[in-house]
């Protein structure tokens, strides 16, 4: 699978979920990061697997389960290598490679920004199940070579068949699937529209979805598949029902980027002076009669020097608020980032996602006009978790 950080339709939410602070390594300069979740599916692979080859040959316990830990780094790195496949064709069209995360159900590639043509985000898609069935392939041959009943013939067995199976499940025409992205590819090029056509490709995927858990259940019930099995794919289905969902509901965020008005979504500032009490600038801003506005500190000069913390100032209590200074619950102008006017809604957006925060001053050269807060910007972006309040003023 493949994710861009930066652009319109990847599923930018999880890059910041789930990763270790510090790669375990790097290949080819591209950082490693291995999720703890895999932790999980390396003892599970070893102990099934184990215990497989273990009746298999008749190999003592010990022998059977480093067997099996040997399986799973080979799959670690069949996984690996699939991601790599994503990772240098990107690079090849110049796109940069932020890093490369394994996780319980595979692994996903991190790149800095999307593909600019749909040529090049189906190759960068494609490259993945390329590699895997090519992995596939040389298992496969490895197996065939091998002697019958043999632990390395074993292996040969399920790594052919892993990487096959990976191959085939990974180009199925759904998002968040490397298949999906293929497909997201071809319906760019023909509606001239990225959004729509990863809307498209995510809906496909939740077919993909469904159709997926109906099979698993019909299996079940025929009894070729076990109940740990079904749970197994069930897990699949899920993640793929996630995946997909996160794919729609980005894409038509992204359609609404131009939604985003700088000017328009700035809330003015009311300033008081350094040291005012908290109450006394509450009053204020209550007999202020433009909506939304928020409480800033000037100095004696009367240059901005603080923003108010709402939320620092709501917990001082009531009765002590007429002797508490307004400076106190107040965030240091510097420690807030800038945001220019004359932004795009694509640039905002990507603003917000460089320098998370919960607001931004909004400057006009040296001065400070307003401050856009981080909620105001996702209400215009998903109006439908959006108060009416919000949606009266779009129209």
């Amino acid at each position: 699978m493949t994710d861009s950080a930066a652009g319109g339709n990847g599923a930018r939410q999880r890059r910041r979920t789930g990763r270790p602070a510090r790669p375990v390594g790097h290949v080819l300069g591209i950082p490693i990061f291995v999720n703890g979740s895999m932790i999980l599916l390396a003892v599970l692979v070893t102990v099934v697997y184990g215990n497989y080859v273990r009746g298999q040959l008749d190999l003592p316990g010990p022998v059977a389960y480093l067997v099996g830990f040997g399986f799973v780094v080979c799959l670690l790195g069949s996984v690996l290598l699939h991601e790599l496949g994503h990772a240098l064709t990107a690079r090849r069209f110049r796109i940069g490679v932020r890093g490369i995360t394994l996780e319980l159900l595979g692994g996903w590639t991190e790149m800095d920004r999307d593909a600019p043509t749909p040529r090049v985000d189906a190759l960068v898609s494609l490259a993945g199940p390329a590699v895997s069935l090519l992995l596939g392939g040389i298992a496969t041959a490895a197996f065939v070579a091998l002697p019958d009943r043999t632990m390395a013939g074993q292996i040969a067995f399920q790594l052919a068949a892993s990487n096959i199976l990976v191959a085939v499940f990974n180009v199925l025409p759904g998002l968040p699937l490397d298949g999906g992205r293929a497909l997201r590819a071809g319906l760019w090029a023909m509606l001239k529209d990225r959004d729509r056509a990863t809307e498209a490709a995510g809906w496909a995927g939740r077919l993909i979805a469904f159709g997926t858990g109906m099979t698993a259940f019909w299996f079940y019930r025929l009894g070729t598949l076990t109940l740990i099995g079904l749970l197994f794919v069930l897990l699949v289905v899920f993640t793929l029902w996630q995946g997909a969902g996160q794919s729609i509901r980005l894409a038509r965020m992204t359609r609404r980027f131009p939604l985003v008005d700088l000017a328009g979504l700035a809330r003015p500032l009311l300033t008081v002076p350094a040291g005012t009490p908290l109450g006394e600038a509450q009053r204020r801003r209550s007999q202020d009669p433009r909506p939304d506005v928020v409480l800033a500190v000037s100095d004696s000069a009367g240059n901005l020097t603080a923003l108010v913390d709402p939320v620092a100032a709501e917990r001082v209590p009531v009765d002590r608020r007429p002797w508490v200074a307004v400076d106190s619950v107040s965030r240091s102008r510097d420690a807030v980032p800038a945001l220019p006017l004359g932004l795009t809604g694509e640039q905002v957006v990507r603003a917000l996602q460089a320098h998370p925060a919960a607001q931004y001053v909004v400057t006009s050269g040296e001065d400070v006009v307003g401050v856009l807060r981080v909620g105001d910007v996702a209400r215009v972006l998903e109006p439908r978790r959006a108060g009416p309040s919000v949606k009266q003023r779009e129209k």
